[in-house]
């Protein structure tokens, strides 16, 4: 058991503060992972607003990139001294999603068994809930060793990290769940961090036209930057009829993108996805709603006409072990911007601020760097 400094969400609504927490020493399957640097992502602020579930107080980051200091009984996966990008998905390699082959949809994704808890405060000794069964925003978490990915380290913690979860889940949709590929358009709606990698995932894959819509002209600017080769500002125009336009003029007859990728959640963009792709075309959610949103009323008719799939992402349906490695790589070569994507480098004690930052919508990521 040690104690080390981590961002704690005590109570709903409350800001977060810096406390000190109990971490054990790994048990079977289990590592400890000294952490180098951890992304500020929307689901971290979802967590301390009570937006997931209630089970505070929650030890928040989960975009993270370390090295693994110690390792339980049974760990062969990883050692000590590796260097590894953290992940929510530790595939169990049974379950019917496993035993199929299609390990990127484990239906029995684990973490670690042992609870970290807080060392001090009125509430000391209460059991931390992690967030994504990762709690990286600190200087130490205990992991499921299936959580932890080793890859390159002369790769950058603050950049590679992201992969951990939003730019993973961009790149993902575009190429995993979407299929986009070259002699395919690709158009995206909302260009926050994810909607700007699923952009970058588009470009890495070929595809042409790529579209880019959002209401922010700096979103839009950087979804340029990432690979967009064109730009609909969607409080300006109808974003379905330009999306259609570029495509047509693209490709004549086409009647939108090959693969319409919604990265806001919310059942208006949706919609808007549905109409804006071609027909036999693709659209991929991968934006997260809340619970109350409703899919749009739609006419059966026009779900049967145009074909095609209507898919949600999950995770960028990665499989860790395969895509981190390879991603990390083509960083490497400066074929895959992940420097890009990092806005901002902060201390641990300034996650508040990067929450206020974030909700404004002004910046891509903030990194913790410890």
């Amino acid at each position: 058991m040690q104690q080390v400094k981590a961002v704690v969400a005590r109570r709903k609504g409350q800001p977060v503060e810096v406390a000190t927490i109990n971490v054990p020493s790994p048990g079977p399957g289990e590592a400890v992972v000294k952490v180098q640097a951890c992304g500020v992502c929307h689901t971290d602020l979802h967590y301390r607003e009570g937006g997931i579930n209630d089970e505070f107080p929650f030890l928040l980051g989960h975009e993270a990139a370390g090295v693994v200091e110690a390792i339980g009984p049974e760990v062969t996966s990883v050692k000590p001294g590796d260097f590894v990008i953290l992940n929510w998905r530790a595939v169990c390699g049974r379950c019917r999603a496993c035993n199929r082959g299609e390990p990127w949809y484990c239906f029995a994704t684990h973490n670690a068994t042992q609870k970290m808890t807080l060392a001090d405060g009125p509430d000391a000794g209460a059991e931390l809930s992690p967030a994504l069964g990762i709690g990286a925003f600190a200087e130490k978490t205990l992991v499921a060793a299936g959580q932890c990915t080793p890859v390159d380290p002369l790769a950058r913690p603050a950049a590679v990290g992201l992969l951990g979860c939003g730019v993973m889940a961009g790149l993902g949709a575009a190429i995993n769940t979407g299929g986009a590929t070259r002699g395919k358009s690709v158009a995206v709606i909302g260009c926050g961090g994810v909607g700007v990698a699923s952009v970058a995932g588009a470009a890495l894959a070929g595809a042409s036209p790529i579209i880019a819509v959002d209401i922010d002209a700096n979103k839009l600017a950087k979804a340029q930057e990432m690979g967009a080769t064109h730009l609909v500002d969607s409080s300006r125009v109808d974003p379905v009829e330009a999306i259609r336009a570029i495509a047509r003029q693209a490709q004549p007859g086409a009647d939108g993108a090959d693969v319409v990728i919604e990265a806001v959640g919310r059942p208006e963009t949706w919609q808007q996805a549905f109409y804006a792709r071609d027909l036999a075309g693709t659209v991929v959610l991968v934006g997260v709603p809340t619970p109350d949103m409703k899919v749009p009323d739609l006419p059966l008719i026009d779900v049967f006409g145009r074909g095609g799939a209507l898919k949600s992402s999950w995770y960028g349906d990665c499989l860790p072990s395969r895509d981190f490695p390879m991603l990390v790589d083509l960083y490497l070569q400066g074929r895959l911007d992940l420097d890009g994507f990092v806005t901002e480098e902060i201390k641990l004690d300034e996650v508040e601020q990067a929450f206020a930052r974030m909700h404004d919508g002004d910046v891509l990521r903030s990194v913790v760097i410890f």
